[in-house]
C-alpha cells in the first residue's frame, strides 16, 4: 500500500498533499500538548510498531504480497489525531531512509494510511464498543472490526489512485504514470487485502487490546469518551515498558517479512517493467493484463526524484538479508524516538518562551 514516486502525477500528489494537510495541522496541534510530557514513550512505541510491523510481508492472491499497518490499535490507544502524527511519523521515516514509500506521494499515503486509517479505525470502534466496559469483550471484537475495516478502505482509496492515473494522465494515448486503470486496480488491491492484509490488522488490533485489557486498559480509554482517565503522566515510562519489550521481540522476528516473494501490487520498480520476470508478476497480479511494454515516461522519470540510504531495508554494508533487515528496523525505531523527543522538546521550549513572555 505504500505508493512509490512515479505511480502518481504531480497534480494528484499535490491534492493529496493538500488534502491531507489540515488533517496534520489539526492533528499536531491537538497532540501538541502532549509533547512536553511523558506521553511522548506512548506516542513512540505506536509509532514504531506501525513502522515494524509493515515490515512483516504477508503472500496475497496473485503472487503479490502486503502487510498490516497497526493504525487500528494506533488510533485506539492514542485517539484518532494522535494516531494521524504516529503512522505520519512513521512513514515518513520509511519513505527517506528505507524507499517504501515514495518522497511525492508521501501526503497520499499518508492520507490513505494515517488520515482516512484512523479516522475510520476511531468511529468503527466507537460504534461497536459503545458505551461498554474497557474490559468487555465487545470492545475485543469492535478493535478487529475497526483495523479490518481500516486497512480495506485506506487500500481503497490507494486503489482509487492508482486507477484514475491511466484515464486522467495519458501522452498518445499511452499512461505517464501508474498503467493499470480502475477495473484491475481495485480488484487487484482488494482481494488481497480484503483477505490475508485485513485479517492480519484484525488479528493485530483485537489482540493487543485483548492483552491491554489483562494487562492495563486505563490505556484504552483515548477512544472511550466518558472514562475517567486514570493513568497518571508519570507512569507512562513504567506503563510502556511491556510495549518497547514486545516490539524488541518483534524486531528480532522481522526478517520473516523476507520469506514472503513478490512485490506488493502498484510497487514494482521502473526496471521491472523490462525485467522478464517482473512483468510475469505484473501480468499476473493484475487479471492477465499486460504492463505496457516500456516504462511509463512519467514514472520513470519520477521514480529517481529519490535515493534512499538504505533501500528495502538492505544496508550496502550488511552482506546478510536477516541482519540487515534487523539493524533497519532497530534504526527506524531509534529514528522515531529520536523524532518525538525531539518534537518534544521544542514543544517544551516554545510552551516555556510563551509563558515567560505572558
Amino acid at each position: 500500500m505504500h505508493i512509490p514516486d512515479g505511480y502518481l502525477s504531480p497534480a494528484t500528489c499535490a491534492v493529496a498533499y493538500a488534502v491531507a494537510l489540515p488533517f496534520w495541522y489539526v492533528a499536531f496541534a491537538r497532540v501538541k500538548r502532549l509533547l512536553h510530557t511523558r506521553t511522548v514513550p506512548l506516542l513512540a512505541v505506536f509509532s514504531a510498531f506501525s513502522f515494524v510491523i509493515m515490515m512483516f510481508n504477508l503472500p496475497l492472491p496473485g503472487g503479490t504480497t502486503g502487510h498490516a499497518v497497526g493504525v487500528g490499535i494506533a488510533t485506539i490507544v492514542l485517539g484518532p489525531w494522535a494516531s494521524i502524527v504516529a503512522v505520519s511519523i512513521a512513514l515518513l521515516i520509511q519513505a527517506l531512509f528505507f524507499g517504501d514509500g515514495g518522497i511525492t506521494s508521501f501526503g497520499a499515503n499518508c492520507l490513505n494510511m494515517a488520515v482516512v486509517g484512523s479516522l475510520v479505525t476511531y468511529w468503527t470502534y466507537r460504534l461497536i464498543a459503545g458505551t461498554s466496559e474497557l474490559t468487555s469483550a465487545r470492545r475485543v471484537i469492535a478493535a478487529a472490526a475497526a483495523g479490518y475495516i481500516a486497512i480495506n478502505v485506506s487500500a481503497l482509496f490507494a486503489a482509487v489512485e492508482f486507477g484514475v492515473q491511466p484515464m486522467l494522465f495519458l501522452d498518445a494515448g499511452t499512461p505517464l504514470y501508474a498503467p493499470y486503470p480502475l477495473s484491475i486496480a481495485i480488484p487487484a488491491m482488494m482481494i488481497g487485502h480484503l483477505t490475508f492484509a485485513g485479517l492480519a490488522e484484525l488479528v493485530v488490533s483485537g489482540g493487543l487490546v485483548a492483552y491491554l485489557q489483562r494487562t492495563n486498559p486505563d490505556l484504552l480509554v483515548a477512544s472511550a469518551p466518558g472514562v475517567v482517565q486514570k493513568l497518571a503522566a508519570t507512569s507512562v515510562w513504567k506503563s510502556t515498558r511491556a510495549l518497547w519489550y514486545t516490539l524488541a521481540g518483534l524486531m528480532v522476528l522481522s526478517p520473516l517479512g523476507l520469506l514472503a516473494a513478490g512485490t506488493a501490487w502498484g510497487e514494482w520498480g521502473a526496471e521491472d517493467f523490462t525485467n522478464a520476470e517482473a512483468r510475469q508478476q505484473m501480468l499476473q497480479a493484475s487479471a492477465n493484463v499486460a504492463p505496457p511494454a516500456t516504462v511509463p515516461q512519467g514514472l520513470e522519470r519520477l521514480s529517481s526524484v529519490w535515493t534512499p540510504p538504505f533501500p528495502d531495508y538492505a544496508p550496502s554494508f550488511m552482506h546478510n538479508a536477516s541482519f540487515g533487515y534487523i539493524l533497519s528496523a532497530v534504526f527506524g525505531t531509534g529514528l522515531i524516538l529520536l523524532a518525538f523527543l525531539l518534537i518534544s522538546r521544542l514543544a517544551f521550549k516554545k510552551a516555556q518562551s510563551e509563558s515567560e513572555a505572558s
